[in-house]
């Protein structure tokens, strides 16, 4: 019986062992599944940047759990309005939270700050 002639899909040496085998180390099969999900994780590691940014500015504007600030004080630290984790609608308007950290844009330009509280167990 001849030896096969497979060969590793990451570094493209010749593999020995099993029939099914892929990959001639873990080290080779660990480099190839995140080569294939680095692009879905890149995009995954900067939305969320993006979400901690906005609940920092929240926290940081909002220390006592309400509050009212200009919606240009976000903007200006840097605040981005088309990422939020959840919303919550109510009849005053929605509610968008980055985590537990929520904020409502009223007249005028001005956004209601809120904290919801989160239960422990």
């Amino acid at each position: 019986m001849q030896p096969s002639k497979r060969k590793c899909l990451a570094c493209g040496c010749q593999i020995q062992g099993r029939a099914d085998k892929k990959f001639c180390a873990e080290q080779c099969r660990n480099n190839h599944y995140n080569q294939l999900n680095r692009d879905a994780n890149l995009h995954v590691r900067n939305v969320n940047n993006i979400l901690r940014k906005n609940r920092r500015i929240l926290a940081t504007l909002n220390p006592t759990g309400s509050g009212k600030v200009h919606r240009d004080r976000l903007l200006i630290q840097g605040f981005d309005f088309e990422h939020f984790t959840n919303c919550h609608r109510t009849r005053l308007g929605t509610i968008y939270y980055c985590y537990e950290q929520g904020y409502m844009t009223i007249d005028n330009g001005f956004v209601i700050l809120k904290t919801k509280m989160v239960r422990t167990a």
